[in-house]
């Protein structure tokens, strides 16, 4: 635990000892206890932000050479989540989150309904991603490469209906499940990217946009969202709406060694960001990027990973995806000042509060934080104190308001104020501190300082009470 500070010389507080001892009781001013706890520099893994593993989850072979994560990400196409009409895959989703749960992870998914695929190569065999069923319902779709793709009209009604009736299906099931951590609005586009570049198929209406924006809004209630950057002014009608954004190709520099004019570093996402006003985004909802190839196609083609981080950073990201590829093993130092800095990291920077009390009155904590990550926490998490009788072992825990979505980037001064019990039995209390879990109401969140225990309750100080 933290040395309480004192900045009194010895001599100085045994004459101020003195003299009050000759004053009535009355007079004497309570002890202000003042910790500075000690900030610390590791890599800490926290829900809702970070790297995340691909169709996979920590310790799985595939995720060798790869940071810790507390997001596993996938993304299914429709034929796989609903393989009859109106019978979701919810064994296979449950199993999911059932491993997430044994990894400490949360899920995050796409629904795809167009595969994204190049299958110019006649061997390749079709791959429509619609079920079956919806194939020979009568909607109307568009093939492709020859022929072997085929693209859902999106504004046909028949689309709408049915598609609507998957997304309602799978909100009401995981809607703001415990180990749900985002839903990424797909549903249109090659891979649900909202486009259908090199297909010569359309898109749907900009109403139509906007209605299947609507069928993940209206639903996903508790649950956050996020929305492809290239939905363009879709996305804007979605972000105006609460969601986050996301970009698929982060690294993407290939007007510097390709000999091309456009690339999405230095093109792209900087227009998008501006045209369609995604600059403020992050201060309400997460930023979701994905590495374009992979990191060791970066390496490969000499890419400069300081700047690509630095604009992931600029543009605020909570999570990343790098498809559980390695990280070339040079880049690990970056990799992990990238982790550092990026969603939220939260220290401790000060704590004040009376030397001892009494049972019945009220206990006082004045505490600076600072969030040094470049983004908030989205999600709540029930920032709760514990005072541990340090003899018996009794502990009060007692909940605060205090809610830490509002901690954008920098400082935070709040006061926690608990109401000791009257019955509070006296003695010495250690005071431990915890962001916990919502659902499970455990600690849940790691902070950047040192003091935590085994049982993930971090111990800062300690008061008596009388």
């Amino acid at each position: 635990m933290p040395l309480q500070k004192n900045n009194q010389p010895f001599f100085s507080v045994l004459f101020a000892a003195f003299i009050l001892s000759f004053l009535p009781f009355s007079c004497s001013k309570p002890k202000i206890v003042m910790i500075e706890p000690v900030e610390i520099d590791d890599v800490l893994v926290n829900p809702g932000m970070g790297f995340t593993t691909f169709y996979s989850f920590n310790h799985d072979e595939i995720n060798t050479n790869h940071p810790e994560c507390s997001i596993a990400y996938y993304r299914w196409y429709w034929d796989v989540l609903e393989p009859e009409e109106g019978r979701i895959n919810s064994a296979m989703i449950d199993s999911i989150l059932a491993i997430c749960r044994e990894r400490g992870q949360k899920l995050a998914f796409r629904v795809m309904c167009q595969n994204g695929h190049e299958m110019a190569d006649k061997s390749v065999t079709e791959r429509w991603a619609v079920p079956e069923w919806f194939k020979n319902s009568g909607a109307g779709g568009c093939t492709y490469q020859n022929g072997k793709s085929w693209q859902p009209d999106y504004d046909d009604p028949i689309f709408l209906e049915k598609h609507g009736n998957l997304i309602r299906a799978l909100a009401a099931r995981y809607d703001g499940h415990p180990e749900l951590d985002h839903v990424d609005i797909g549903s249109v586009g090659r891979w649900g990217e909202w486009h259908t570049s090199r297909t010569g198929c359309p898109m749907p209406t900009e109403e139509n946009m906007e209605r299947i924006v609507d069928l993940y809004l209206d639903n996903f209630r508790k649950t956050p969202l996020v929305m492809n950057i290239d939905g363009g002014s879709a996305l804007e009608y979605a972000a105006s709406r609460g969601t986050g954004w996301r970009a698929d190709c982060l690294g993407d520099m290939r007007s510097v060694t390709d000999d091309t004019n456009w690339d999405h570093m230095h093109i792209a996402y900087p227009q998008a960001i501006q045209e369609y006003n995604m600059g403020d985004v992050w201060k309400h909802a997460p930023v979701a990027l994905e590495t374009c190839w992979n990191m060791l196609h970066w390496e490969e083609k000499e890419w400069d990973v300081d700047y690509i981080f630095e604009k992931a950073l600029e543009w605020h990201i909570s999570v990343l995806n790098n498809k559980s590829f390695p990280i070339p093993e040079q880049w690990w130092p970056r990799v992990e000042s990238l982790q550092k800095r990026m969603g939220y990291r939260f220290v401790l920077k000060r704590l004040e509060h009376l030397e001892r009390s009494a049972s019945g009155k009220t206990l006082i904590l004045e505490m600076t934080w600072e969030n040094k990550g470049v983004a908030p926490c989205y999600l709540k998490h029930p920032f709760a104190v514990e005072l541990r009788n340090a003899q018996s072992g009794e502990n009060f825990t007692f909940n605060t308001d205090i809610d830490i979505t509002n901690w954008l980037p920098g400082t935070h001064q709040v006061s926690a104020s608990l109401e000791l019990p009257p019955d509070m039995p006296s003695g010495e209390y250690e005071i431990l501190l915890a962001f916990l879990d919502p659902h499970s109401l455990k600690p849940r969140i790691n902070l950047a300082i040192e003091g935590q225990g085994e049982d993930g309750w971090y111990r800062v100080s300690r008061v008596k009470i009388n």
